[in-house]
């Protein structure tokens, strides 16, 4: 595992160099939230970081649904009872298995690995413009119907789950990277996810924080261009 700090975030990246998998921790002066659940094998890796920081994990945030983002959760929560867990009120019901789609959504199907066997259920449901500690949610549908972002408020970085992609590309959620093709191959709604990196530009963060990849310093001038990109196919398929 390895472990990149950036002020008062934590990138915790696994199979850095194969496939990517982050989660994320933020210091907060009450303890620490954990964006994202990773893989079953990061727990030890999540426990052992937050006993180095010498602050216990408050918040379970996850920004969706699917597995590589939601895999420790069960075994955490037991490690961490006390812990609140965090999902948009949306992706609440893909972390039941529930693949549904509901009336005036895009009647695309929900892609990706969706959980079977979760059993912890989310103590709070997000909703657009929320705040846990530091963090604002922002609704960011497209990867999945419930996929949400958060900006720090006091470092403007923005941690985004599979809305983008940095690994062998900066991407918007849906445009296919051909060296690491999986993000745009489990995104539900291109169109959607476009309109949600539009509005993630919007926020201009100082920092991007993916599920996959390196972070970003400084990203606005290279999201413009993945949503340029993005923009560009979806016009050529329309």
């Amino acid at each position: 595992m390895r472990v990149t700090h950036e002020g008062h975030l934590l990138q915790l990246t696994w199979m850095p160099r194969l496939f990517p998998v982050n989660c994320y921790i933020i210091g907060e002066e009450d303890g620490l939230t954990l964006i994202d659940a990773a893989m079953p094998f990061s727990v030890k890796g999540i426990i052992d970081t937050s006993a180095k920081l010498g602050k216990k994990i408050t918040r379970i945030v996850l920004t969706h649904a699917h597995s590589d983002h939601v895999g420790a959760l069960d075994e955490l929560k037991k490690l961490l009872p006390e812990a609140q867990v965090y999902i948009s009120e949306r992706d609440a019901a893909l972390l039941r298995g529930d693949h549904s789609l509901r009336e005036g959504e895009p009647q695309t199907p929900i892609k990706g690995g969706v959980p079977k066997k979760i059993s912890t259920q989310p103590d709070i449901l997000l909703y657009d413009g929320d705040t846990i500690g530091s963090l604002t949610a922002i609704l960011t549908p497209g990867h999945t119907p419930g996929s949400m972002s958060f900006v720090d408020s006091r470092s403007g970085a923005v941690i985004v789950g599979d809305a983008f992609q940095t690994f062998r590309g900066t991407a918007v959620s849906g445009t296919l990277i051909p060296w690491f093709p999986f993000p745009s191959m489990a995104t539900w709604n291109k169109a959607q996810a476009l309109n949600s990196a539009n509005k993630l530009l919007k926020a201009s963060p100082t920092l991007l924080a993916t599920g996959h990849g390196n972070l970003l310093k400084n990203p606005v001038q290279t999201m413009e261009k993945a949503i340029y990109k993005a923009q560009m196919i979806q016009d050529r398929s329309n």
